[in-house]
C-alpha cells in the first residue's frame, strides 16, 4: 500500500505540516516528524530513543538541516519556524511528492533538472534510525550538506540551552555525542563524505502544535557538526543516529531488511485470511503495518521475550487497558498469535489483588491501578487467543489467576471495587478515575461515574460466561461462574429505562442513576461474546453463538443501536456524549486542563467503532453496511499521521483529528471490525 502527495499538499506550508510520519523500533523508540520538515511538536525528532525499553524515551537527533549545492544554485530544504513566528528554509517549496512505502516516509525534491530522494527509516529492536538520500536525476554532481541538530532530553520537555556544553568527539564515520556526565553516549554516522564538528545553539524554535495544547511552545537545539557529500546520478548515502556500539551499524542492506521485515507482517495478515469470504481492501495494509508500530518488547523474569503495547504515539506509555483492548486487533486479527502469548504472560506477572496496571510509569517504579475494566478486558482477551489458537497450555497457567481475580471482585478490592447483591459490580470513590473515561486535571475527575458503570457489568458478565467456559474446557466445574453470570444477566435490566429508550450510564452513583446517553451501553449488545470460530482463520467464524443470554431483549438492543446511531455515531468513531446534553462541546483543544475538560464530553473517539460494529452486525446481521462505517477511515490514513490513525475527533464536523495521532486501539478496532464483518458474511 503506497500512500503518496504531489505538489498540491507538499506545496503549501500549511497542508504540508498538518501531515505527520512515524517510524518505530519495535522497543518502544520512534521517529516522527511533518511532511515539511517543520518541527511542530516537542516530539518531533529522528532519533526518540527509549534508553530502558519501552520507555525513557529521549530526543537524541532532532533533524538534518540539508542544503544543496546544483550547478551554480544553493537550495535549502529544510524548513524552520522561530519565535518570532518567521519561516525560514521554505524547502517545501521543493517537495515534488512524498511518499508513504510501506511505513518507510519518502521525499522526493525537484530542483533544476535534478531529483533527490530522502528516506527515514528505523532498525528493529535497536535504537537506530537511518536517513538515506539518493540522487535519482541530474546532469552534474550533487553537494550535499547535512547540518545535525542533536539534543539530550525527555521527548515530553522543551529545552533552553544556556551555558550547556556537550561532549562532543569525532569519530570514524561521523561524531559520538556525550550530552552531559552520566548520560547514555550516541552517535550520528554516515558510510561516505567528511564531518566536520560543531558546537552552537538554535535558540528559539517555535512549535505550533503545542502552542495550539497550551504547552510551551519554544525549543532549542544544538548543531553538533556537518557532513558533506558529493553525490553523482545513482549514488546514496545513508546516516545513522544510534545508541548502538558504531561498529554494529551495518549500512548494506538496512533498508532491505526493513521491507522485508514489513513484508512478513503483511504475509501473517494475508495467511490468516486465506479462507475469507471477501476480499479485504488494500488500506488495510497501512493498518497491518501500523499495527505492528504499537506492539514492543518489556522483558520481565520469567519472560525473556515479553511484549507489550504502546497506547499511542507520540506521548503514551503502556498502558494496561489499551493493551487488552488492542490486542485481539493488533496480533490476532493480523495472524500474529506469538505476540498475543507473551503479552497475555507479562501482564499475568503483574496482577495484583484483582486488578492489571492502569499504566507502567516512566521511572520504573510500582505501577499503578487505578483501572476497573483492564482486568475484565484481559478475560476476552485470553478468549479471543485461545479461540484461535488452541493453546490450552496457557490457558491451564493462566486460569488460577483469572480465578483468583473473579475471587478479589466476589470480596473487593482497591477503589471500592466489588460485587454488589443484585450481581453488579460496584466501583469508584471520591478523587478516582476508573473506568477509560478517565480524564483527571489536579483533584477533578472529570467524568468520576461512580457507581455501577453500564460497560464494566456488560464485561464482567463476559469474564463470568468466559470462566464457566474456561472451566469446561480444563474439566473443572464452571457452576460457581454460571450461578455469578445469572445473578448479573438478572441485575443488568436495572440499567434500561423505558422512558428513556436507552440505558442508563451509571446506576447507584451518589447523585442517583446517571441518563447520559453515551456510547459506553453500547457494549451492552457487543457483549457477550461469540463462542465459536473456525481455526486458523484468524477471527473469522460460521453460526457463532454467544456464550451466554444477551444482557438486553432484542428489542431493546435495537432501540439502543438506533439511538447510538443517530445521536453518537460520526463518520470516525462515537462521540463521548451526546450534543443534545449541556456538557456536550464539540471542540477538543486550548490548555491541558480544557482539553482534559472536554476529552470525554463529546470528543470523537475512533476505537468505539468496534464495539459499534459489533453491536450492529448482532442488531442488522448486514456486512454490506457495516462496511460503509469503515469507509471514511480509509481517507483519514491520508490526514494526521500518515498510515495510521488518532486517537480522537472533534465532535463536531469537519471532525478534526485531535490527541495522539497514532493509537494502538484505534488501528486495532479496525482491523478486528473487519474480521467481524468477514465472519458475518461468511455466515451468509
Amino acid at each position: 500500500m503506497v500512500i503518496q502527495f504531489g505538489r498540491d499538499i507538499c506545496g503549501h506550508l500549511d497542508s504540508a505540516e498538518s501531515r505527520e510520519w512515524l517510524v518505530t523500533n519495535g522497543i518502544g523508540g520512534y521517529a516522527c516528524g511533518t511532511i515539511a520538515g517543520i518541527l511542530t511538536r516537542h516530539y518531533h525528532g529522528l532519533l526518540n530513543a527509549a534508553l530502558q525499553p519501552p520507555l525513557e524515551r529521549t530526543l537524541l537527533l532532532t533533524k538534518l538541516d540539508e542544503t544543496v549545492s546544483y550547478g551554480e544554485q544553493t537550495y535549502a530544504l529544510h524548513c524552520d519556524r522561530w519565535q518570532t513566528d518567521s519561516v525560514t528554509g521554505h524547502g517545501y517549496q521543493y517537495l515534488e511528492r512524498f511518499v508513504l512505502e510501506g511505513t518507510i516516509p519518502s521525499w522526493f525534491y525537484a530542483f533544476e533538472d535534478a531529483l533527490l530522494v530522502k528516506r527515514v527509516w528505523m532498525e528493529q529492536g535497536a535504537n537506530t534510525t537511518y536517513i538515506s538520500y539518493c540522487v535519482k536525476r541530474a546532469i552534474a554532481p550533487v553537494k550535499l550538506s547535512l547540518k545535525a541538530l542533536v539534543n539530550f532530553r525527555n521527548h515530553h520537555h522543551s529545552t533552553r540551552s544556556d551555558d550547556w556544553k556537550m561532549a562532543i568527539q569525532p569519530i570514524s564515520q561521523g561524531m559520538q555525542v556525550v550530552a552531559c556526565e552520566g548520560a547514555t553516549p550516541f552517535y550520528v554516522l554516515s558510510d561516505r563524505g567528511l564531518y566536520t564538528p560543531h558546537h552552537e545553539w538554535y535558540q528559539g524554535y517555535h512549535l505550533a502544535v503545542e502552542r495550539y495544547r497550551g504547552i510551551d511552545p519554544t525549543d532549542d537545539h544544538l548543531h553538533a557538526g556537518t557532513f558533506e557529500i558529493e553525490l553523482g546520478v545513482g549514488d546514496t548515502v545513508t546516516i545513522a543516529a544510534t545508541t548502538e556500539v558504531p561498529t554494529s551499524i551495518q549500512f548494506p542492506g538496512a533498508i532491505k531488511r526493513r521491507r522485508g521485515y514489513e513484508q512478513n507482517l503483511l504475509g501473517h495478515w494475508y495467511s490468516a485470511r486465506y479462507l475469507a469470504a471477501q476480499q479485504a481492501p488494500l488500506w488495510m495494509e497501512s493498518l497491518v503495518l501500523a499495527a505492528d508500530q504499537f506492539v514492543v518488547a518489556r522483558p520481565v523474569e520469567g519472560e525473556p521475550e515479553g511484549k507489550t503495547v504502546i497506547a499511542g504515539y507520540p506521548w503514551f506509555g503502556d498502558w494496561g487497558r489499551d493493551t487488552m483492548i488492542a490486542l485481539p486487533g493488533l496480533a490476532i486479527a493480523t495472524g500474529r498469535l506469538e505476540i498475543a502469548r507473551p503479552i497475555l504472560r507479562t501482564y499475568a506477572q503483574y496482577v495484583d489483588q484483582g486488578m492489571l496496571p492502569n499504566a507502567f510509569p516512566e521511572a520504573g517504579t510500582s505501577p499503578g491501578y487505578n483501572t476497573v475494566d483492564a482486568v475484565l478486558w484481559y478475560f476476552e482477551a485470553i478468549r479471543l487467543y485461545h479461540s484461535v489458537s488452541h493453546d490450552c497450555l496457557l490457558l491451564d497457567e493462566l486460569f488460577p489467576v483469572l480465578a483468583e481475580i473473579i475471587n478479589w471482585h466476589q470480596k473487593g478490592t482497591r477503589y471500592n471495587i466489588h460485587l454488589d447483591n443484585d450481581g453488579l459490580i460496584y466501583a469508584g470513590e471520591s478523587g478516582a478515575q476508573l473506568t477509560w473515561m478517565d480524564a483527571k486535571v489536579d483533584d477533578w475527575v472529570v467524568t468520576p461515574r461512580i457507581g455501577k458503570p453500564i460497560e464494566i457489568n456488560a464485561l464482567w458478565y463476559n469474564a463470568l460466561l468466559v470462566m464457566a467456559r474456561f472451566s469446561e474446557l480444563l474439566g473443572v466445574s464452571g457452576k460457581h461462574y454460571h450461578d455469578l453470570a445469572a445473578q448479573t444477566h438478572q441485575g443488568f435490566q436495572r440499567f434500561w429505562s423505558d422512558s428513556l429508550g436507552f440505558c442508563h450510564d451509571v446506576i447507584d452513583g451518589p447523585g442517583g442513576d446517571d441518563d447520559s446517553l453515551r456510547p459506553n451501553q453500547i457494549f451492552s449488545v457487543a457483549f457477550p461474546a461469540s463462542d465459536s470460530f473456525r481455526p486458523g482463520i484468524g477471527l473469522r467464524a460460521c453460526r457463532a453463538e454467544l456464550l451466554g443470554p444477551p444482557l438486553l431483549s432484542p428489542q431493546q438492543q435495537k432501540a439502543l443501536v438506533d439511538t447510538v446511531t443517530k445521536q453518537l455515531l460520526t463518520s470516525y468513531g462515537l462521540r463521548s456524549l451526546a450534543p443534545s446534553h449541556p456538557d456536550y462541546s464539540g471542540h477538543y483543544g486550548g490548555s491541558p486542563v480544557e482539553r482534559d475538560g472536554v476529552y470525554h464530553q463529546g470528543t470523537v473517539w475512533s476505537w468505539l467503532i468496534g464495539p459499534f460494529i459489533q453491536a450492529h452486525l448482532r442488531v442488522y446481521g448486514d456486512p454490506a453496511l457495516a462496511t460503509t462505517f469503515l469507509a471514511p477511515f480509509a481517507d483519514h490514513l491520508r490526514d494526521g499521521c500518515i498510515g495510521t490513525l488518532s486517537e480522537i475527533f472533534d465532535g463536531d464536523a469537519p471532525f478534526m483529528p485531535r490527541g495522539a495521532f497514532a493509537q494502538a486501539w484505534s488501528v486495532a478496532e479496525l482491523l478486528r471490525s473487519w474480521s467481524l464483518i468477514e465472519n458475518s458474511a461468511s455466515c451468509q
